[in-house]
């Protein structure tokens, strides 16, 4: 029998994305998060709802939930629950069959394979059999979305994957810490060089031309070296209101890891 219910822990964009995945594949899907996150590709993902109180991609709608005793009614509403619970406390009343770490810390916070029937970790930082059932790759290229029934996703090099031509040259990071302003939109174009955002009195300047794609919310408070959002050199014909390529593969992969496991 499937499992009747899916908790993934972080609601960024490639959490959103095995979320919309799942949901459209029939299972019921809870979300946690911190009660600040730094969440980038705002448009895309679900954990916008903590600062809006809800957000609809692609005809999903994702809301703020109090906590897991109301999850329930938010399921009942085909909504999926957000809830800020950096300490993931709500496992222990929800009881969700299949776990998925996407909180991306490039480590394991936490997540130990005996937390529910099936324990998913995305990218670098867990090892299938030893503290989680199952990791599902997330560095672009070839192997893009498998799954790793036995050791580990390829190793953190702090670099993105090519777009365009640029991998690093595409990110945005913050020069000092302090208050984050940003000066410009998501979905707009922008030319190398120009400013875009400010931490405190300092701005934040493109490497490259392009479409922004990604951007903090803006007054978060924040540290030197923050990604605060991310330029894409394709410019216009970019979609940013939609689920990437990226997200769409990897959450792929979550699904085909599930049905393994309960189909076999």
């Amino acid at each position: 029998m499937l499992p009747r219910l899916v908790l993934i822990k972080g609601a960024g964009d490639l959490a959103s994305g095995v979320a919309h995945r799942l949901w459209f594949s029939g299972f019921r899907v809870v979300m946690l998060e911190l009660p600040a996150p730094l969440v980038v590709r705002t448009t895309v993902s679900f954990a916008s709802a903590v600062y809006e109180g809800s957000i609809e991609v692609e005809s999903l709608t994702a809301k703020l939930c109090p906590g897991p005793e109301e999850a329930a009614c938010c399921l009942s509403d085909d909504i999926i629950p957000v809830i800020v619970d950096p300490d993931a406390k709500s496992i222990d009343f929800l009881k969700p069959e299949v776990i998925i770490d996407a909180i991306m810390a490039k480590g394991n916070r936490l997540t130990k394979i005996t937390d529910a029937q099936l324990v998913i970790g995305l990218g670098p930082g867990f090892t299938a059999g030893l503290d989680c059932s199952a990791v599902i790759e997330t560095k672009r290229g070839h192997n893009l979305g498998k799954v790793i029934h036995s050791g580990s996703a390829a190793d953190d090099t702090a670099e993105p994957g090519l777009i365009g031509g640029y991998g690093i040259e595409r990110l945005l990071r913050a020069p000092a810490g302090g208050t984050f302003k940003p000066l410009k939109n998501i979905g707009e174009t922008v030319k190398s060089g120009e400013a875009v955002a400010m931490v405190n009195d300092v701005p934040i300047r493109t490497q490259i031309s392009g479409l922004i794609r990604g951007m903090l919310y803006p007054n978060l408070e924040i540290k030197a070296g923050t990604k605060v959002g991310d330029i894409d050199p394709r410019g216009e014909e970019v979609d940013y209101l939609t689920i990437s390529d990226k997200a769409r593969a990897i959450g792929g992969g979550v699904l085909e890891a599930i049905l393994y496991r309960y189909n076999r």
